[in-house]
């Protein structure tokens, strides 16, 4: 009886040890900081937001508020950043490793390929320009995304699409759904990689979106951020 007495001591004992290290690690796991990292240019940056927000900032709130774990946020945008220019981030030691660490990454550029491209901006179209800076731009694109995908084979990719920043001009239309085409179709050759469109939410030039000439202001960064949010779920 009394041994029977013991060993039932002793599987309480057991087993109280138990839930507590299985709560434990579940409270560890639920408290693991998840890391975004956002690459790309004054887009990604910001610039146009007199709150300071853009879009990678209300995401950053948005999940603050929503999601279970902590999150992260490692901003790399540089203004006026071409292909060329965060190609050569990829050769930055901090960079990668936040790259390496990344549970998601957000990748938006390209509207500055097109505009040096044609020689600065978009007010005459030198076709043959644009089809050179398409062609280096999907080059750079490509050795990015390797290079992306060698540091973190399995983080999602949150690629954003172009869009126009003189919505009421048919040729600038034309250049912007070709780069998105063939954007999309380079990155389908990864995995993991979720397309985002842009274009269709700012269709209209008006104040009530944009800041200036091609960057947002608060409400523009809100609806990208709407955009984000219904497009992936985090």
């Amino acid at each position: 009886m009394r041994k029977q007495k013991k060993w039932s001591i002793t599987a309480i004992i057991i087993i109280t040890i138990a839930i507590g290290l299985f709560s434990f690690q579940s409270t560890m796991f639920s408290q693991k900081e998840e890391r975004i990292v956002a690459l790309g240019d004054s887009l990604t940056f910001g610039v146009g937001d007199q709150s300071g927000n853009g879009y990678v900032e209300n995401l950053d709130q948005w999940l603050d508020e929503h999601h279970e774990r902590k999150v992260t946020v490692d901003n790399y945008a540089i203004p006026d950043q071409q292909t060329d220019g965060m190609l050569g981030q990829m050769n930055e030691a901090a960079v990668l490793k936040s790259i390496e660490k990344a549970d998601y990454i957000l990748l938006f550029i390209g509207t500055n390929d097109v505009i040096k491209s044609n020689g600065g901006d978009l007010t005459e179209i030198r076709k043959d320009q644009i089809a050179k800076g398409e062609k280096d731009y999907e080059k750079n694109l490509k050795k990015i995304m390797d290079t992306v995908r060698e540091e973190n084979p399995e983080a999602p990719i949150l690629f954003l699409g172009l869009y126009s920043p003189y919505p009421d001009h048919e040729k600038i239309n034309t250049i912007i759904n070709n780069w998105n085409e063939n954007s999309r179709k380079l990155i389908d050759g990864y995995d993991n990689v979720h397309y985002i469109k842009t274009k269709d939410l700012f269709e209209e030039k008006s104040r009530k979106h944009f800041s200036d000439a091609l960057h947002l202001n608060e409400q523009g960064y809100e609806r990208l951020t709407k955009r984000i949010l219904d497009e992936y779920d985090f």
